[in-house]
Parts: structure tokens; C-alpha cells; sequence
């Protein structure tokens, strides 16, 4: 299973250096150390996270380092930042370019999960046209429950 995971985050690597050779930006050895950190975590990401885990590679880290490689990799859309959680994601929707992105953020277990719902963006665009506002993008960012937090447990079922 680590194996299969490994293969995939080294799949996502590649693709991402390929889409920077096309974009004409550099994926940098230090760019792509910190998208591969964000990558393995499965979660939600602090820089600070980032950065004391980066010091296992790269021992002169500053918080500067961190801040400047996360900026390229949302400029690149590799990734997204939770303003809620001040935390950065894995993007999972590569093809989202000035769409409203969604993130559903369990309050109990810090899972973030991102969804793609047009009718949302639609929403969103009238509702913006509406007020004779020219958004250039949109982060909607929905509190809850995940579904394995609100499942009840077998020890909490009445026996009814």
C-alpha cells in the first residue's frame, strides 16, 4: 500500500514538473521538496508544518523559503490554502482555472475535502453579477461534519 502511495505522489511530481516545463516556470529541487511534503502529509499543512519537516532536507530553511515556494505552487494551481485552517492542500481538481473552488472542512477530524459543484460557481457568478462585481475567482470553504465523523459508532447504537 506505501508502495502504490509512493508511486503516486512520484506521478503527481512528474506531472506537475512537466506542466511548469510547458507553463515555462521552473519546478526548482526545493519547489517540488515542499509540493512532495504536502503531497505525503493527506492532510491539511501549516507552513510551519512544512518548514520543520523541509529542515530534515534542507537544514538553512527559513520561514522565507517556505512562504516563497507555497506562493509558486498556488500561482501554479498545485496546490490551495484553507484560510479557515491557515493550512495548505494538495489541489485534487487540475482543471479549475478562475472557477469557484469548494472545500468541505470536517470540524471534528481537520479532513478537507475538495468538490467541484457547478451549480455553485453559477451561483456564485449571478449573485456577484447581480451586485455589478467582476470576480476573478472564489474560495467557498463549508464547515460540517465529514461522513465518518457523523456516523455513530456500534457502541453508541440504542439497541432498538
Amino acid at each position: 500500500m506505501k508502495q502504490n502511495r509512493h508511486q503516486a505522489i512520484k506521478r503527481q511530481l512528474e506531472a506537475a514538473a512537466e506542466v511548469c516545463l510547458r507553463q515555462g516556470v521552473k519546478l526548482t529541487d526545493l519547489r517540488r521538496r515542499v509540493l512532495g511534503l504536502i503531497l505525503e502529509t493527506g492532510g491539511p499543512s501549516t507552513a510551519y508544518q512544512l518548514l520543520d519537516r523541509l529542515k530534515a532536507t534542507h537544514r538553512n530553511a527559513v520561514p522565507p523559503t517556505i512562504y516563497r515556494a507555497l506562493d509558486f505552487l498556488m500561482e501554479q494551481r498545485f496546490i490551495h490554502k484553507i484560510e479557515r485552517m491557515n493550512a495548505f492542500i494538495p489541489c485534487t481538481q487540475a482543471d479549475h482555472f478562475h472557477r469557484a473552488v469548494q472545500f468541505l472542512i470536517c470540524g471534528q477530524c481537520g479532513s478537507v475535502n475538495e468538490i467541484e459543484d457547478p451549480a455553485i460557481e453559477k451561483a456564485l457568478e449571478r449573485a456577484a453579477q447581480r451586485a455589478g462585481f467582476q470576480p476573478a475567482g472564489a474560495m467557498v470553504e463549508i464547515n460540517g461534519t465529514c461522513a465518518t465523523c457523523a456516523r455513530p459508532s456500534p457502541k453508541t447504537r440504542l439497541p432498538y
